[in-house]
């Protein structure tokens, strides 16, 4: 069943021969030693065609080979397209197109509407000999992208392009990583291949694969992004960019900006527009190991300390033997689970479990997971026709194959025999996640070893115990090594197949895990997207998934791994979810809330759930073994987690609101400083404040045990959150002192209507039965803007929607849109309020001038009026 390491290494070496005809191999040595790739020949165009949209070219290699990882091709085809007026789409394949592209099935292709050159916002140049080129402003000539002194190197294993860059680039992206969000110009190496990587830990290769930068300017901004899952390193140094790829083709998509909005506008254009959650699924969750009786506990525990919990979830061990698609009879009896739900579903609430890829290899044990999978022929296998076995947390098991021709209807039946059509579901360890070393011989041997599936450390709950007492195919040209390739990427797992599946494995359509590796977790999102879609016929279904790769948002949210709890994690979480949300397309994301490893501190898990309340994913997690670690374990988390819940809660519409935005257009829901104030080179490399929505600024104390935080206020007007008292941003660091372990500093930046709810709730269905307070706060021209999405929060497509805006000019705001889902208004705010008001009138009406609230500290006016909201609501001050 397990081939000998001499074995798998000798199938690893394979002769392909679909390119032989153009590309033959050459009788020459590979150099493995690191030579000087700069000094090899490149290639030199000819019989270049052009039309008003595109450009095309026959590529040939300029001089004697350099054979630097492979061999190189001696020919190749170049294509370009001006896809979009801001968008160029510019590909170097071999001629017969047989080498390796991402399928088109995993990643659709953005359609193009071959605008013209002449109307583009970026051109394409090129040199003939040696071949280079350069993508360039149209309006300003600026160059963006620029391969001149570079030689493009395409070999059989080994692809090398390399761009010029300013010196002290500002680039951002080249994902998931747990790095500053903008990254060091000087000495990055992103290595992109994905992998079980417990403790994301600094400057490694993570669980997720996005081969996409921003570049930001001065000038302007502008994207790049390679669409390939072959492994990579990408070298980040002063003055250049380096890409030193595994395989496939060079598939390059250039934005044009200009500006950091739009770059993700036009990303999303290629990668795909995100998908929409449920509003529950905005509420809190929090996830608990053990058994049932555990679990009931802190859904009541919550409920007594009066922090909202909106959805429980339970980790893998509810399962038996840790068997995907199972109950453990004794710890989570199938009635005793069914209560849990029950009493969930009765006070609103929800319940999420995990579920991981690999499943228990147990023939002979009436397994239905297994016993399915074996007769719908969707597992891996290896090259003998034998079932791949890896070990996981169930001990030896097998790993879906996405890309078989049943896998999608087995994944649906799956769900529908085992889940309520109620749940949601998070997906984990689907990098593969794998426990063995490559040079491992005897999986079986090896999961007793480790001690898989682990035992129980505590005894299951006495028989009958209440869940709730009284109490609380290939195609290639030469021959290559699938395992061991020339060029080694700085895995930090080391060799390829160490810890994953093995890379010289053969799918069912015929590609090698070798060129598909990244894009096992994207394939299993899109699956358990469909099955859940299946399970739930026109309901959102919230999927969160561990690994990731471009388009991700399509059909999952992120959480971003088994992080620890240290300050220094808790402060790289900001950065981890800017990257997903306003780069990568991902809105729906978060970190675990006090950290997933190690022990977290009452401080620490304070500071951590006032942050969290700022994430569009918020969950408290942490692992079998740690600490619990639910808020109300401390009284500083307790009033930590219900004072940035409560803030949370207010503004949730207005966080689902964006959601929606940038699920329309791909505008982002989290923003970097730098977004909002691009002209401001002191807010480029910021990473320790960043946007809610548009205009929500959130500042958290970030150092161990302070209780004082320095952070940038642009020039500009801002708000305090709670009090509306007015601050003034001078383009300077402020300094706030005395914040409380249980607060964090907000702030609303001026310009914008902001819908709150009148109060928090318990539920997220109490919330959307609340009124809303309508918060004005101008910009420094006097004038403000915002806009409210409303639905019945649940269908993929609703009968009826309210989408409307709010424009106010200095005097009077106006509400325009549609409105058909019903809202009421209990009150308004209007901030930075000069002086007192003394008439005020809403849709006509007079208010009575005893109901005026004007705080002249503050200079905020304040006043309760109830009303409909609908289209052509007006609000006057005199």
């Amino acid at each position: 069943m397990w081939t000998s390491t001499a074995a798998a290494a000798a199938s690893a070496l394979l002769l392909f021969s679909s390119l032989a005809s153009s590309n033959p191999v050459p009788a020459l040595k590979v150099r493995q030693a690191n030579g000087d790739v700069d000094a090899c020949p490149g290639y030199k165009a000819h019989n270049v065609q052009q039309t008003d949209y595109s450009l095309e070219a026959h590529l040939t290699l300029a001089g004697d080979a350099c054979n630097a990882y492979g061999y190189d091709l001696t020919e190749l085809n170049l294509k370009v397209v001006y896809e979009s007026e801001n968008r160029i789409h510019v590909k170097i394949a071999d001629p017969e197109e047989a080498r390796y592209q991402v399928p088109e099935e995993v990643f659709p292709r953005p359609s193009s509407a071959d605008t013209s050159a002449s109307s583009a916002a970026i051109q394409f140049k090129h040199v003939a000999e040696p071949f280079s080129f350069s993508i360039v402003r149209s309006e300003s000539g600026e160059v963006l992208f620029d391969t001149a002194d570079y030689p493009l190197i395409f070999e059989s294993q080994y692809l090398r392009l390399k761009t010029h860059l300013p010196s002290q680039a500002n680039i951002y992206g080249l994902g998931e990583h747990t790095e500053t969000f903008r990254l060091n110009p000087r000495n990055t190496t992103r290595t992109l291949w994905n992998r079980d990587s417990y403790g994301i830990p600094t400057g490694t290769n993570l669980y997720g694969s996005h081969p996409v930068y921003y570049e930001h300017r001065t000038s302007g901004t502008h994207g790049v992004f390679l669409l390939s899952s072959n492994g990579m390193d990408i070298n980040l140094r002063d003055g250049f960019l380096e890409y030193n790829i595994l395989g496939g083709i060079v598939d390059l998509y250039f934005l044009a900006g200009p500006s950091p909005i739009e770059v993700a506008k036009q990303y999303a254009e290629v990668v795909g527009l995100p998908s929409e959650v449920p509003y529950w699924g905005l509420g809190f969750h929090n996830c608990r190991y053990k058994d049932y009786v555990e679990v009931a506990q802190a859904i009541t525990n919550y409920s007594a300390a009066g922090i909202p919990l909106e959805t429980m979830w339970t980790d893998i061990d509810y399962m038996y033997q840790r068997w995907v698609f199972t109950l453990d009879p004794e710890y989570f009896p199938l009635d005793k689970v069914q209560e849990i739900v029950d009493y969930l579903h009765e006070h609103d609430q929800h319940y999420i479990v995990m579920v991981d890829p690999a499943t228990a290899y147990q023939p002979n044990h009436d397994y239905a997971a297994f016993d399915r999978g074996v007769e719908q022929d969707i597992f891996l296998k290896e090259n003998n026709g034998s079932l791949y076995l890896g070990v996981v947390w169930p001990g030896v098991t097998v790993f879906p194959d996405w890309f078989a021709p049943n896998a999608q209807s087995y994944w649906n039946e799956q769900f529908a025999r085992f889940f309520s059509a109620e749940t949601g579901v998070d997906i984990d360890g689907n990098e593969p996640a794998n426990f063995l070393n490559e040079e491992s011989t005897d999986p079986f041997a090896d999961a007793i070893r480790q001690g898989n599936p682990p035992n129980r450390t505590t005894p299951p709950p006495a028989p009958g115990t209440p869940p709730f007492p009284p109490s609380i195919e290939r195609r290639h040209s030469v021959e290559v090594d699938l395992l061991n390739p020339p060029y080694k990427i700085q895995n930090a797992a080391g060799s390829l197949s160490n810890k994953t599946a093995h890379t010289d494995l053969v799918h069912a359509n015929g590609l090698h895990e070798y060129d598909v590796h990244n894009m096992y977790g994207e394939m299993m999102s899109v699956a358990t997207r469909n099955a859940m879609i299946a399970r739930r016929p026109g309901l959102k279904p919230i999927i969160i998934t561990r690994s990731t790769f471009p388009g991700a948002g399509r059909s999952v949210g992120k959480w971003l791994g088994d992080n620890l709890s240290t300050w220094t994690q808790y402060r790289f979480s900001i950065a981890g979810q800017l990257g997903f949300a306003s780069i990568y397309g991902v809105p729906v994301v978060g970190s675990d809330i006090c950290g997933f490893g190690a022990n977290t501190t009452e401080t620490l898990c304070a500071r951590w759930a006032t942050l969290g309340a700022f994430s569009p994913f918020m969950r408290n997690h942490n692992e079998l073994g740690g600490i619990p670690q639910e808020f109300y374990r401390w009284p500083l988390t307790t009033e930590a987690s219900k004072n940035a819940i409560g803030m949370r809660y207010r503004l949730l519409d207005y966080l689902y609101t964006a959601i929606h935005h940038q699920a329309k257009d791909g505008s982002p829901t989290l923003n970097p400083l730098f977004y909002k104030y691009p002209h401001d080179p002191n807010t480029f490399a910021i990473d320790h404040q960043f946007l809610f929505g548009h205009s929500i600024l959130v500042s958290p104390v970030t150092e161990e045990n302070s209780t004082s935080v320095e952070f940038y206020l642009p020039e500009d007007v801002f708000y305090d959150f709670k009090t509306y008292e007015v601050v003034e941003g001078k383009g300077a660091n402020t300094t706030l002192d005395n914040v409380d372990f249980t607060e964090i500093p907000v702030h609303i930046r001026g310009g914008a209507v902001i819908p709150l709810r009148s109060e928090s709730a318990m539920t997220t269905t109490e919330l959307r039965k609340k009124p809303f307070e309508i918060v004005v706060a101008p910009g420094k021209d006097g004038k403000a803007w915002g806009e409210l999405y409303l639905d019945d929060g649940v269908s993929l497509e609703p009968a009826e929607t309210t989408e409307v805006q709010f424009n106010f000019d200095g005097s009077k705001l106006v509400v325009s849109g549609p409105v058909n889902y019903d809202a009421k208004i209990a009150s308004f705010s209007f901030l930075n309020v000069d002086k007192k008001v003394k008439h005020v009138s809403v849709g006509g009406k007079q208010v009575d001038k005893k109901a005026l609230d004007w705080d002249k500290k503050t200079k905020a006016l304040k006043f309760e009026f109830e009303t409909d909201l609908y289209d052509g609501l007006t609000v006057e001050l005199h």
